[in-house]
């Protein structure tokens, strides 16, 4: 199984995915299964491995300081990595919420349609409300990246134009980051 680890590791199951901690080395199979083109397109683009094991090395700092992060999101029928996902906290010094929990996704583009982004997030909402006492979730995006946007929707979340922000690290087509936001009330009336 390429992308499984000890059973240690897993944070997260669900009927077809594994999310587990990530680990050193995580940012090379990253870097040759995540990091493409098209699924990067709307994230500033393919990175550098350096920048993909800073972002590693900043979500294995957060699990081990509050007991969540980034993951790293695996087919339970091939055992390959079919993605990332997690929960942080917004820490762009752009944003008006910093400190607020954040989830986030990205899955490779040959899993698209597939459903694993909802599948995962659905488990993340859950583990961040029930395992981290968060009072609400938000997710980043832009206009431009609708299918980003419309898992938000079919999360249950809502658009709160009062937290987008320009981010000068990513192009004008991509700005403002825009955010939408999922309260622990509203979640638990949906359950």
């Amino acid at each position: 199984m390429p992308g499984a680890r000890k059973l240690a590791d897993i944070v997260i199951e669900t009927e077809r995915l594994i999310l587990r901690r990530i680990e050193e080395g995580d940012a090379a199979l990253q870097f040759a299964v995540l990091n493409t083109p098209a699924v990067m397109e709307c994230l500033g683009g393919v990175k550098e491995l350096h920048e993909i094991e800073a972002k590693h090395a900043k979500s294995m700092a957060w699990f081990a300081q509050h007991g969540f992060g980034f993951m790293m999101m695996i087919e339970k029928d091939t055992g390959e990595l079919v993605g990332h996902a997690g929960l942080k906290r917004v820490d762009n010094e752009n944003a008006p919420n910093q400190g607020d929990y954040e989830i986030g996704w990205l899955v490779r583009e040959d899993r698209w349609r597939r459903g694993y982004a909802v599948e995962a997030m659905r488990a993340v909402i859950d583990w961040a409300f029930t395992r981290h006492d968060a009072p609400h979730l938000v997710a980043l995006t832009s206009e431009r990246n609708e299918p980003s946007w419309r898992l938000m929707q079919k999360l249950g979340m809502e658009r709160r134009e009062d937290l987008d922000f320009v981010d000068p690290s990513y192009e004008a087509r991509d700005n403002p980051t825009i955010q939408y936001s999922l309260g622990q009330e509203q979640w638990e009336k949906s359950q």
